[in-house]
């Protein structure tokens, strides 16, 4: 069996946003050699998501008003002083509903997609380089 790992890094300028990461993941299937096995895509970051959806830029309006309603900003201020202290718990939050990382099977050397899927990134604390892995094993 084969394994292969690499770290895709990322930085969203701003601090919140989505990168459509497919073409790295293809990438790393084609560098692995694996043509039947599974593919692990995760943010390294607590931050941060990882998940697959249709890449139309509608949806991700409605992802970023969908994930205020459920897990808004809150001002530092409203913290008790045990609380992490800053203005991201937000994030920590919008992460938990779009998850950590997903799992592709690859087939014939290519990541095993129904039609119109692809691999994103979801950034909800940006402003600097954060990683995203991708582990790769099989045949």
């Amino acid at each position: 069996m084969k394994s292969y790992r690499k770290i895709i890094w990322l930085e969203v300028p701003g601090r919140r946003g989505f990168i459509n990461i497919t073409s790295q993941v293809k990438e790393c299937v084609r560098e692995s050699g694996v043509t039947e096995g599974l593919a692990l895509i995760n943010s390294m970051h607590t931050t941060a998501a990882v998940f697959v959806d249709d890449d139309e830029q509608g949806l991700y309006h409605h992802y970023e008003a969908w994930l205020e309603k459920l897990a808004p900003v809150v001002p530092a201020d409203q913290f008790d002083d045990d609380a992490i202290g800053e203005d991201i718990v937000d994030a920590h939050l919008k992460r938990q509903l779009l998850g950590r990382d997903v799992t592709v099977a690859v087939t014939a050397g290519q990541l095993d997609f129904g039609d119109w899927e692809h691999v994103f990134y979801g950034e909800f604390d940006g402003g600097r380089r954060k990683r995203v892995l991708v582990k790769i094993i099989g045949e």
